[in-house]
């Protein structure tokens, strides 16, 4: 009898433990981001332009797994046309290697196909280094969007339907959506759409 107790208790226990999380808030000193070990991705992330013009190597550097959380990994964006996409873009935070570093974390990665994020995405993201410029704070803003019953990489992560990006400046918001698609128009600015609460 205390040998099925103990064995039913550690299967509960294991349950417990092993579930996955929809939604799971993970901050470093420079994003916040709510993650999804169910979808294998980011749901939203949340930073400031802390380098608009830094010029820190990335030479050599890869993205990694964080201990204890399901996520996406290399496997995930093998053979197919998802980029790993940076949310908080590794150009915005390289004053240093290891501030570098730290967007280099699957936590910090999307499914994004390959050519929105080395096309408009890519040129926004540029536009958001020079408003640094001028600006002493822009605050970024991404919430990334999935189907009800999302389709999946064979590896198992979720592809995101699109991403909303709002850019906060002075007092100034500009809110654009991006499907998770091959871009059909020219600029980002052609993705402009009326700004959610």
């Amino acid at each position: 009898m205390k040998k099925t107790l103990f064995l039913l208790l550690a299967l509960v226990s294991f349950n417990a433990f092993g579930q996955l999380r929809d939604s799971l808030w993970w901050t470093n000193p420079y994003f916040k981001i709510a993650y999804s070990e169910v979808l294998e991705e980011p749901r939203w992330i949340q930073y400031r332009v802390a380098c608009p013009t830094g010029n820190a190597s990335r030479a050599g550097m890869d993205f990694y797994v964080e201990k204890g959380i399901k996520t996406s990994d290399h496997k995930d964006y093998e053979a197919n046309e998802w980029d790993k996409g940076h949310m908080a873009p590794a150009a915005h935070f390289n004053c240093t290697r290891e501030m570098l570093l730290e967007t280099f974390t699957y936590m910090n990665c999307a499914l994004q196909h390959q050519s929105l994020n080395r096309g408009v995405w890519k040129h926004l993201e540029a536009r958001e280094r020079e408003l640094a410029a001028q600006y002493p704070i822009v605050e970024v803003t991404i919430r990334v969007q999935f189907d009800k019953n999302p389709s999946r990489v064979p590896s198992g992560a979720a592809i995101p339907k699109g991403f909303y990006k709002e850019i906060k400046y002075g007092n100034k918001k500009d809110c654009y959506y991006f499907p998770n698609t091959a871009p059909s128009m020219k600029t980002y600015n052609d993705y402009k759409c009326n700004c959610r609460n």
